[in-house]
């Protein structure tokens, strides 16, 4: 068969990295399959998955809400918290209420993190920020909190931040659930044969990545900005776990208990109904 070009769309972040590694390096026999590996942030990525621009992409849970018409989602892949999540941080403690009053810097609209916090909240000012300049901005005086997703989870404490709610922890206690936050896509215009092909194959990337941990870790940690060996080992443990390689059951009414919400709360556009590649 002639070589055919596949495009995979990740975000610059250690869990993604560690899942996508060996299919982007050449480490599992991809049948003659080109693949690349487009890193954009998480909210581009959603924009660009509302087109239909990458045949392979991670994927906020919320954008599935937006893209359901273009894409099915793999089993393999998601990122769930059990038990931690996108965090509220600012410069003085303060309770949860207090944030209705203040303005929030966000890492996007089509977010997981934002909508979370959106179901939290009801409603709240906000501004959106590139995820990896939000605690500058909290610190800088130009919000008065902001939204971390990534390795601020771990790292705000050194900069003096205060942690004001996990949002993991919130829905955890709410719903019993793990916080469904990301997932793997496949585009539906592919046909049936690519799809199972391209998730079988997303499947072998993070099965090698677990197997050769210390690998898989060493090159995520170019991703890390800034975090050493063991903290980025557990960046990654965070969210590369039990639901990443099948994410079962539980992920399944993970996503639909909080895409249901969301379109209760009129903030997605219509009933999800979640297409998998089986």
């Amino acid at each position: 068969m002639a070589l055919k070009e596949i495009t995979i769309g990740h975000s610059p972040d250690p869990d993604d990295a560690f899942m996508f590694y060996a299919l982007t390096h050449g480490k599992i026999d991809t049948g003659g399959l080109k693949i690349k590996h487009h890193i954009a942030g998480i909210e581009e990525l959603n924009h660009k998955a509302v087109e239909g621009e990458f045949e392979v992409s991670a994927l906020s849970v919320h954008a599935y809400g937006y893209t359901m018409d273009k894409y099915a989602l793999m089993k393999c892949g998601g990122s769930f918290g059990d038990g931690v999540g996108p965090i509220v941080v600012a410069k003085k403690k303060m309770e949860i209420g207090e944030l209705a009053d203040d303005r929030i810097a966000v890492p996007g609209t089509m977010t997981s993190a934002y909508l979370l916090l959106k179901l939290l909240l009801i409603n709240f000012k906000f501004e959106v920020v590139p995820f990896d300049k939000i605690m500058d901005a909290v610190l800088n005086g130009d919000v008065d909190a902001g939204l971390l997703i990534h390795e601020g989870q771990l790292t705000h404490k050194k900069h003096g931040l205060h942690k004001i709610v996990d949002l993991g922890e919130w829905w955890q206690e709410d719903m019993n659930l793990p916080v469904p936050l990301g997932v793997n896509v496949v585009r539906k215009d592919l046909g049936k044969e690519m799809m199972q092909r391209l998730a079988k194959l997303t499947q072998e990337s993070i099965n090698y990545a677990m197997a050769h941990r210390t690998e898989a870790v060493d090159y995520s940690m170019k991703y890390g900005r800034g975090m050493d060996v063991k903290t980025t080992d557990k960046f990654v443990g965070m969210y590369v776990n039990k639901w990443t390689v099948d994410m079962g059951e539980d992920g399944r009414r993970s996503i639909t208990q909080l895409l249901t919400r969301a379109y209760h709360a009129a903030l997605i556009p219509r009933p999800v109904h979640l297409e998998f590649v089986e």
